[in-house]
């Protein structure tokens, strides 16, 4: 085969523009690698507050414009203000936690026989007590270390966009240009995965991946909001100084399912130690009824019955994404299983034999 007849090979042709469409992939992805985090977070909250920003654009007459500035500086101040405003008092109270501590361990105490009695735990707490009691510059500073370190990055955890102030200007940019051509732009993108795989699975692979959505950010963050508020209640009747500050520690462990117990039986052992039984048995009471059941009945509930999925499934997405992706894992993780499923569940219908026709009467 000569020159020509090479430069004339249809294969030949098809290898050079995959070839050149593969490196031009890679190029991008590594020139708009520091955006993508932001643009994710922005896809999500478009596509949570999607329904909100059409009623804005109808109350608009129309103006598109108009609406996705409106709902992009409304969820910028929804994100910012709080923000600003936990990381204040949570600086606050966090010290207060922290003198007290100081304050307990430098006067010594003795843990409940109960604990005490606790093999190999019980006798090595109360010897870390101990060593603590007589020597507690050594815990002061790094105590002052670690709440100087959380003060610091509290901010990006809860605002959970990016870990500075120019990612978050990313992101809110990226939601108005989202929220004034989304629509074409997913309308653009349903057309080209329907050339690879048809209409009707892409229908349901796009529906997967909005269900899987909704029911995680209803599922997870909702959830964890309402299970804060409920043990920041419980923290305050207990007589706890930083309920705020044990509030915001509990959204964050909440975020992760069935971890949330870590904190309120925590608080409760924290103060039984402090010889304040009946508080204790409160708080512990109140945190396995009233806060837990969130976790435990309504998350899954929301969740499997959302996407259709099971729950332990959505858990390992959840789990698996926040250990791959870091914090927008928690959204990643399970739609990736979803759309897994719906094409495990597409192959296994292609594969069913069909039904024998009904013999005429």
């Amino acid at each position: 085969m000569d020159i020509e007849d090479l430069g004339r090979a249809v294969w030949l042709r098809r290898l050079i523009v995959t070839a050149i469409l593969v490196g031009l992939v890679l190029l991008s992805v590594q020139v708009l690698q520091p955006f993508i985090v932001p643009v994710i977070w922005a896809v999500i909250l478009a596509f949570v507050t999607w329904p909100a920003h059409e009623r804005l654009v109808k109350l608009c007459a129309g103006r598109r414009e108009v609406a996705a500035l409106l709902m992009t500086l409304t969820l910028s101040a929804a994100i910012i203000v709080p923000i600003v405003w936990f990381v204040t008092l949570i600086q606050t109270e966090a010290m207060g936690v922290y003198r007290e501590f100081s304050s307990l361990l430098g006067k010594g105490f003795t843990l409940p026989e109960f604990i005490a009695q606790v093999p190999l735990l019980g006798s090595a707490l109360q010897d870390l007590l101990e060593r603590v009691a007589h020597d507690p510059t050594g815990l002061d500073g790094e105590i002052k270390r670690l709440l100087d370190q959380f003060s610091g990055n509290v901010a990006d955890v809860l605002g959970g966009v990016g870990r500075n102030i120019v990612k978050l200007i990313i992101a809110m940019v990226s939601l108005f240009f989202i929220y004034r051509d989304g629509e074409q732009f997913a309308a653009q993108v349903a057309k080209l995965l329907q050339q690879f795989f048809g209409t009707v699975r892409v229908g349901h692979y796009l529906v997967a991946v909005g269900d899987t959505v909704k029911a995680v950010v209803y599922g997870l963050v909702l959830a964890a909001l309402a299970q804060a508020a409920l043990a920041g209640l419980g923290y305050w009747v207990a007589g706890i100084n930083a309920p705020l500050f044990l509030a915001a520690v509990t959204f964050l462990i909440a975020l992760i399912p069935f971890m949330v117990p870590l904190v309120w039986s925590s608080a409760s052992l924290w103060l039984l130690l402090k010889g304040d039984s009946v508080a204790a048995l409160g708080l512990f009471v109140w945190g396995l009824t009233a806060v837990s059941w969130i976790d435990n009945i309504v998350r899954p509930l929301v969740i499997s019955g959302a996407t259709r999925i099971p729950f332990l499934l959505v858990m390992f997405g959840v789990l698996g994404g926040l250990a791959a992706f870091g914090l927008v894992g928690l959204f990643i993780g399970p739609v990736i299983l979803a759309v897994l499923i719906a094409v495990w569940r597409e192959w296994l219908a292609d594969q069913r034999p069909p039904e024998p026709p009904e013999e005429a009467a």
